[in-house]
Protein backbone atom coordinates (compact mmCIF):
# COMPACT_ATOMS: atom_id res chain seq x y z
CA UNK A 1 0.00 0.00 0.00
CA UNK A 2 1.06 3.40 -0.64
CA UNK A 3 1.60 5.45 2.60
CA UNK A 4 0.69 8.39 4.02
CA UNK A 5 3.51 10.94 4.57
CA UNK A 6 5.95 9.07 3.13
CA UNK A 7 8.58 11.55 3.16
CA UNK A 8 8.20 11.89 7.07
CA UNK A 9 8.54 8.19 7.43
CA UNK A 10 12.13 8.20 5.07
CA UNK A 11 13.19 10.80 7.13
CA UNK A 12 12.44 9.14 10.67
CA UNK A 13 14.26 5.85 9.30
CA UNK A 14 17.16 7.18 7.91
CA UNK A 15 18.02 8.84 11.18
CA UNK A 16 17.21 5.50 13.06
CA UNK A 17 19.29 3.71 10.58
CA UNK A 18 22.26 6.17 10.13
CA UNK A 19 22.10 6.33 6.63
CA UNK A 20 19.76 7.12 3.82
CA UNK A 21 16.60 5.20 3.62
CA UNK A 22 14.52 4.77 -0.01
CA UNK A 23 10.75 3.60 0.41
CA UNK A 24 9.42 1.87 -2.58
CA UNK A 25 6.01 0.30 -3.11
CA UNK A 26 6.79 -2.36 -5.96
CA UNK A 27 4.13 -3.45 -7.50
CA UNK A 28 5.04 -6.86 -9.51
CA UNK A 29 7.99 -8.87 -9.86
CA UNK A 30 11.14 -10.16 -7.22
CA UNK A 31 10.63 -7.24 -4.80
CA UNK A 32 6.89 -7.53 -4.48
CA UNK A 33 7.40 -11.53 -3.84
CA UNK A 34 9.28 -10.34 -0.94
CA UNK A 35 7.01 -7.88 -0.02
CA UNK A 36 4.17 -10.86 0.33
CA UNK A 37 6.51 -13.15 1.47
CA UNK A 38 7.50 -10.55 4.52
CA UNK A 39 2.99 -10.02 4.82
CA UNK A 40 2.76 -13.80 5.05
CA UNK A 41 5.93 -13.61 8.29
CA UNK A 42 3.76 -11.08 9.84
CA UNK A 43 1.00 -12.69 9.71
CA UNK A 44 2.54 -15.94 11.54
CA UNK A 45 4.34 -13.59 13.79
CA UNK A 46 1.13 -11.55 15.18
CA UNK A 47 -0.51 -14.89 15.64
CA UNK A 48 2.64 -15.75 17.93
CA UNK A 49 2.31 -13.05 19.73
CA UNK A 50 -1.33 -13.36 20.13
CA UNK A 51 -1.23 -16.78 21.25
CA UNK A 52 2.40 -15.95 23.71
CA UNK A 53 0.85 -12.37 25.13
CA UNK A 54 -0.68 -14.22 27.51
CA UNK A 55 1.56 -16.36 29.94
CA UNK A 56 1.89 -20.15 29.45
CA UNK A 57 0.18 -20.62 32.88
CA UNK A 58 -2.50 -18.22 32.25
CA UNK A 59 -3.60 -20.24 28.94
CA UNK A 60 -3.00 -23.92 30.52
CA UNK A 61 -5.47 -22.29 33.64
CA UNK A 62 -7.93 -21.51 31.06
CA UNK A 63 -7.99 -25.06 29.77
CA UNK A 64 -8.37 -26.94 33.13
CA UNK A 65 -11.42 -24.11 33.37
CA UNK A 66 -12.55 -24.94 29.66
CA UNK A 67 -12.59 -28.59 29.50
CA UNK A 68 -13.22 -29.36 33.69
CA UNK A 69 -9.97 -30.69 34.07
CA UNK A 70 -9.21 -31.23 37.86
CA UNK A 71 -5.89 -29.58 37.98
CA UNK A 72 -3.99 -27.64 35.69
CA UNK A 73 -2.59 -29.78 32.74
CA UNK A 74 1.47 -29.57 33.08
CA UNK A 75 2.09 -31.99 29.86
CA UNK A 76 -0.33 -31.74 27.37
CA UNK A 77 0.71 -34.60 23.83
CA UNK A 78 -0.72 -34.11 20.82
CA UNK A 79 -0.83 -36.64 17.66
CA UNK A 80 -1.58 -36.42 13.94
CA UNK A 81 -0.47 -39.08 11.33
CA UNK A 82 0.35 -38.44 8.03
CA UNK A 83 1.15 -40.75 5.30
CA UNK A 84 2.03 -40.05 1.16
CA UNK A 85 -1.02 -41.89 -0.59
CA UNK A 86 -1.15 -44.27 2.33
CA UNK A 87 2.61 -45.18 1.98
CA UNK A 88 5.43 -44.01 4.05
CA UNK A 89 2.50 -44.00 6.96
CA UNK A 90 4.14 -41.61 10.00
CA UNK A 91 2.84 -40.99 13.54
CA UNK A 92 3.94 -37.68 15.28
CA UNK A 93 3.35 -36.71 19.05
CA UNK A 94 4.07 -32.69 20.24
CA UNK A 95 4.49 -31.82 23.35
CA UNK A 96 3.50 -28.74 25.13
CA UNK A 97 3.22 -27.16 29.02
CA UNK A 98 4.30 -24.49 30.88
CA UNK A 99 6.88 -23.79 29.20
CA UNK A 100 5.26 -23.58 25.69
CA UNK A 101 6.61 -26.30 23.00
CA UNK A 102 8.58 -28.66 24.67
CA UNK A 103 10.59 -30.01 21.09
CA UNK A 104 12.94 -31.86 22.98
CA UNK A 105 10.21 -34.54 23.72
CA UNK A 106 8.69 -34.16 20.39
CA UNK A 107 8.59 -38.19 18.84
CA UNK A 108 7.64 -39.76 15.73
CA UNK A 109 6.75 -43.18 14.92
CA UNK A 110 7.49 -45.04 11.60
CA UNK A 111 4.21 -47.19 11.00
CA UNK A 112 4.85 -51.04 11.33
CA UNK A 113 1.88 -52.83 11.14
CA UNK A 114 1.36 -54.46 7.55
CA UNK A 115 -2.17 -55.07 7.59
CA UNK A 116 -3.31 -51.79 7.87
CA UNK A 117 -5.38 -50.72 5.11
CA UNK A 118 -3.75 -47.79 2.89
CA UNK A 119 -4.46 -44.54 4.73
CA UNK A 120 -6.21 -46.22 7.66
CA UNK A 121 -6.01 -43.63 10.41
CA UNK A 122 -7.82 -45.27 13.13
CA UNK A 123 -5.00 -48.27 12.76
CA UNK A 124 -2.14 -45.49 12.29
CA UNK A 125 -3.45 -43.70 15.55
CA UNK A 126 -3.80 -46.83 17.54
CA UNK A 127 -0.30 -47.99 17.21
CA UNK A 128 0.88 -45.00 18.28
CA UNK A 129 -0.51 -44.66 21.04
CA UNK A 130 0.17 -48.44 22.15
CA UNK A 131 3.18 -48.20 21.75
CA UNK A 132 4.07 -45.13 23.31
CA UNK A 133 2.07 -45.29 26.34
CA UNK A 134 2.91 -49.23 26.26
CA UNK A 135 6.17 -48.04 27.12
CA UNK A 136 5.36 -45.18 29.27
CA UNK A 137 3.99 -47.47 32.07
CA UNK A 138 7.22 -49.66 31.70
CA UNK A 139 9.20 -47.43 31.81
CA UNK A 140 8.19 -44.35 33.76
CA UNK A 141 7.03 -44.01 36.99
CA UNK A 142 3.54 -41.81 36.98
CA UNK A 143 4.21 -40.23 40.04
CA UNK A 144 7.56 -38.90 39.69
CA UNK A 145 8.84 -35.62 39.75
CA UNK A 146 8.98 -33.66 37.06
CA UNK A 147 12.27 -33.00 35.33
CA UNK A 148 13.97 -29.67 35.48
CA UNK A 149 12.07 -27.72 32.90
CA UNK A 150 8.63 -28.36 34.56
CA UNK A 151 7.75 -31.49 32.24
CA UNK A 152 6.36 -34.86 33.50
CA UNK A 153 6.83 -37.80 31.53
CA UNK A 154 3.36 -38.54 31.49
CA UNK A 155 0.70 -36.50 30.11
CA UNK A 156 -2.67 -34.65 31.62
CA UNK A 157 -4.22 -34.50 28.46
CA UNK A 158 -3.95 -35.98 24.93
CA UNK A 159 -5.46 -34.25 22.38
CA UNK A 160 -6.33 -35.69 18.80
CA UNK A 161 -7.41 -33.78 15.63
CA UNK A 162 -10.77 -36.16 15.19
CA UNK A 163 -14.66 -36.05 16.15
CA UNK A 164 -16.04 -38.63 18.49
CA UNK A 165 -15.13 -41.68 16.27
CA UNK A 166 -11.62 -40.98 16.74
CA UNK A 167 -11.88 -40.17 20.26
CA UNK A 168 -13.70 -43.23 21.36
CA UNK A 169 -11.19 -45.19 19.77
CA UNK A 170 -8.50 -43.83 21.55
CA UNK A 171 -10.31 -43.80 24.75
CA UNK A 172 -10.53 -47.55 23.81
CA UNK A 173 -7.26 -48.35 23.42
CA UNK A 174 -5.75 -46.61 26.69
CA UNK A 175 -8.65 -48.26 28.64
CA UNK A 176 -7.23 -51.46 27.34
CA UNK A 177 -3.63 -51.05 28.46
CA UNK A 178 -4.90 -50.95 31.87
CA UNK A 179 -2.68 -47.88 32.45
CA UNK A 180 -1.44 -46.66 36.13
CA UNK A 181 -2.71 -43.53 35.68
CA UNK A 182 -6.19 -41.59 33.83
CA UNK A 183 -5.39 -39.36 31.16
CA UNK A 184 -7.61 -37.17 29.97
CA UNK A 185 -8.70 -37.51 26.10
CA UNK A 186 -10.13 -34.42 24.25
CA UNK A 187 -11.34 -35.02 19.64
CA UNK A 188 -11.21 -31.46 18.02
CA UNK A 189 -12.91 -31.92 14.76
CA UNK A 190 -12.94 -28.70 12.48
CA UNK A 191 -16.12 -27.56 11.31
CA UNK A 192 -17.34 -27.98 7.91
CA UNK A 193 -14.93 -27.13 5.25
CA UNK A 194 -12.83 -27.56 7.70
CA UNK A 195 -13.29 -24.05 9.02
CA UNK A 196 -10.65 -23.07 11.55
CA UNK A 197 -12.90 -21.22 14.36
CA UNK A 198 -15.29 -23.48 14.13
CA UNK A 199 -13.56 -26.10 15.48
CA UNK A 200 -16.45 -29.04 17.98
CA UNK A 201 -14.88 -30.50 20.70
CA UNK A 202 -15.25 -34.23 22.23
CA UNK A 203 -14.56 -35.06 25.76
CA UNK A 204 -15.75 -38.59 27.53
CA UNK A 205 -18.98 -37.82 29.85
CA UNK A 206 -19.91 -34.45 27.60
CA UNK A 207 -22.17 -33.57 25.01
CA UNK A 208 -19.78 -31.86 21.92
CA UNK A 209 -19.19 -28.48 21.88
CA UNK A 210 -17.53 -25.15 20.40
CA UNK A 211 -16.18 -22.20 22.07
CA UNK A 212 -16.60 -18.51 21.19
CA UNK A 213 -15.01 -17.60 18.34
CA UNK A 214 -11.90 -15.53 19.65
CA UNK A 215 -11.18 -17.38 22.94
CA UNK A 216 -7.78 -17.71 23.86
CA UNK A 217 -7.93 -21.23 24.59
CA UNK A 218 -9.42 -22.15 21.42
CA UNK A 219 -6.62 -19.99 19.86
CA UNK A 220 -4.14 -22.06 21.74
CA UNK A 221 -5.53 -25.73 21.06
CA UNK A 222 -5.69 -24.77 17.10
CA UNK A 223 -2.08 -23.34 17.79
CA UNK A 224 -1.13 -27.04 19.28
CA UNK A 225 -3.35 -28.91 16.89
CA UNK A 226 -1.65 -27.30 13.91
CA UNK A 227 1.33 -27.93 14.88
CA UNK A 228 1.73 -31.51 14.96
CA UNK A 229 -0.02 -31.53 11.99
CA UNK A 230 3.09 -29.50 10.55
CA UNK A 231 5.16 -32.00 12.35
CA UNK A 232 3.98 -35.25 11.08
CA UNK A 233 4.02 -33.88 7.76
Amino acid sequence: EDLAEPEVLREALSIRAERAVKLEVPKRGEKRALVEQALTNAREALGRHLSDSASQRKLLEGMAETFALDEVPRRIEVYDNSHIQGTNAVGGMIVAGVEGLSKKNYRTFNIKSEDLTPGDDFGMMREVLTRRFSRLASESDPEAEDDQSGMPDWPDVVLIDGGAGQTNAVKAVLAGLNLPRDVTVIGIAKGEERNAGRETFYMEGREPFMLPARDPVLYYVQRRRDEAHRFAI
